[in-house]
């Protein structure tokens, strides 16, 4: 168990110190607690949390580091983290005993993304909802680096605590001591391809998965690699394999050792389900206070001091998928799987740039509280760019769209702002905006135009006066009436424009609108006539969408 708390800069440096980051300048101890994680952005204006850790990313040479850490100083954050190696680090150590902010450099290879996420697991515990911790076999419940590390001091050998999938869940310390395979699976969350391909190929897998005791695997021969011995313990819920435990061993376990190991396993179980339980009531219960959030009302308040979202003003998003027709049952799957990984892609990426955002999926809508401190009045403007580069990163094969709502100054306003979002998101649903991302203010008049063919539809209005005469007329001669209006509307009268939009003569046209006039008894001369013209045809008329 590790002796430093969990939001501390010393206990981030003892989980990920070696294989991620490196500490180049500064006292972790004086640092106290870190509260949260923040960005650089150059070219925006930046929030960071107190005592954040900024990840300093792009930031290079002694000059540029140097001028970020005086900044970060004055703002009171805690540490930089720039990309190792920097040159002429020895330089930066007077700035960083002058400002008191910790220089630290993440290793090459690792990227800014998958540390943002480590670091925010690692501060997030008790971030949503109260309660005292809990230890099992005296470890933090649920505290799988805590776990790792644990184990790896029975063993006196660095390990991973691996899911079903060997994806690496936690990592101890010490895995400088490992080899260059265990240092990559680490920095990519993932054990290597080849690697996987030879376990499977060697029944590794097959034996751990049936057996109860541990499995040895001999050190792989993959070209020139390097690789040191393993030994694996699976991880079981009664018949549920959870995952699997992983030393690399530069000398054979002790019979003492090996029996730890069984018995550490059991432990482990009791975290990984834990931890997921947790994960699972921590989710259940951000989307409860997100759902009482929006619905406003007497609980909005007490929802949002959980979420840490009181005294500021807010706005909130709306994010969809592109409605596609009707498939299998297994695309329906698919489909939701999708909805759920787009939620925890855009968490991660608003906590990024806004740490207090707050993100759900309810129903079929992932809904986020965006956070808008100090001045609002380019509050859109950013959303909309921190929607728009999400999307960019999605890429398109996502379908997925983002409405914006309104600014919400205080917790009674957040209905209005939900609304507002999921206005803006059945506009960019419809797909006649060409956007993926849009406030409402971008896109009130089709939203409006929507919501008025709803009320048309609920009303079983019908077509009526001049419109009406000329669908009838073009239902029995052909004679393409309203698509001649239409055009010419749309043109604002210009004839040459119009015909050309239609291929018609021009002479042709301007026969078929005075046919127009005359057929449907409309003065086009007058302006009202024009707009009731053009309301219904947005509405009701042939091609409306209705």
């Amino acid at each position: 168990m590790s002796a430093y708390p969990a939001r501390s800069l010393s206990r981030v440096l003892e989980d990920f110190g070696h294989t991620l980051l490196d500490l180049l300048h500064g006292d972790p101890g004086a640092a106290g607690e870190i509260g949260g994680v923040g960005i650089h952005d150059p070219y925006d204006e930046q929030h960071y949390p107190e005592r954040a850790i900024v990840l300093g990313v792009g930031v290079h040479g002694a000059e540029e580091t140097g001028r970020l850490l005086r900044q970060l100083g004055a703002l009171g954050a805690t540490a930089l983290v720039v990309r190792g190696p920097v040159e002429d680090e020895g330089a930066l150590e007077p700035v960083v005993r002058e400002t008191g902010v910790a220089l630290l450099a993440l290793t090459r290879g690792a990227s800014w993304a998958q540390l943002a996420a480590m670091l925010r697991t690692q501060l997030a515990e008790g971030d949503v909802g109260e309660g005292e911790e809990q230890t099992l076999g005296g470890v933090p419940s649920g505290d799988l680096f805590a776990v790792a590390n644990a184990v790896a001091t029975l063993l006196d050998a660095p390990v991973t605590i691996e899911d079903r999938r060997s994806r690496i869940l936690a990592f101890s310390g010490r895995q400088d001591e490992a080899d260059a395979p265990r240092v990559e699976s680490i920095l990519a969350r993932q054990v290597p391809e080849r690697y996987l391909r030879h376990h499977e190929e060697h029944g590794v897998f097959r034996e751990l998965y049936r057996g109860e005791g541990l499995v040895h695997v001999p050190a792989p021969s993959l070209g020139d690699e390097g690789a040191l011995p393993r030994v694996a313990v699976a991880v079981r819920a009664g018949d549920e394999f959870l995952g699997s435990v992983w030393a690399a061993l530069r000398k054979p376990l002790t019979p003492e050792r090996e029996r730890a190991f069984l018995e550490a396993a059991k432990l482990v179980a009791l975290h990984m389900l834990r931890f997921r339980a947790g994960t699972d009531a921590e989710n259940r219960l951000r989307a409860d206070l997100v759902t009482t959030a929006l619905e406003g009302g007497p609980g909005a308040l007490q929802a949002l001091g959980r979420l840490g979202l009181v005294g500021e003003p807010a706005l909130v998003m709306a994010m969809g998928l592109v409605p596609v027709r009707p498939g299998p049952d297994e695309d329906h799957a698919q489909v939701t799987a999708e909805r759920q990984r787009l939620a925890s892609a855009l968490a991660v990426h608003l906590t990024a740039v806004q740490p207090r955002s707050a993100v759900a999926l309810l129903g079929d809508v992932v809904y986020a509280l965006f956070p808008v401190p100090g001045d609002t009045s380019h509050a859109r403007e950013r959303a909309l760019q921190v929607a728009a580069n999400f999307l960019a990163r999605t890429g398109d094969r996502t379908g997925a769209v983002l409405g914006i709502g309104s600014v919400a100054a205080d917790p009674a306003a957040l209905p209005r702002s939900r609304a507002n979002a999921d206005r803006a998101l059945r506009v960019l649903s419809t797909g006649g905006t060409g956007r993926r991302a849009a406030s409402i203010a971008d896109v009130y008049v089709e939203a409006l135009l929507i919501e008025l063919r709803d009320l048309a539809a609920a009303n079983r209005d019908e077509l009526s006066g001049p419109l009406a005469r000329l669908v009838a007329y073009d239902t029995r001669h052909n004679a393409h009436l309203v698509q001649t209006l239409r055009a010419w509307l749309d043109a604002f009268g210009d004839v040459m424009t119009a015909s050309a939009s239609v291929f018609v003569h021009p002479n042709t046209f301007r026969y078929r609108i005075r046919r127009v006039a005359e057929v449907g008894e409309i003065d086009l001369q007058d302006p009202e006539a024009r707009f009731a013209a053009m309301l219904q045809l947005r509405l009701l008329g042939p091609g409306s969408g209705s």
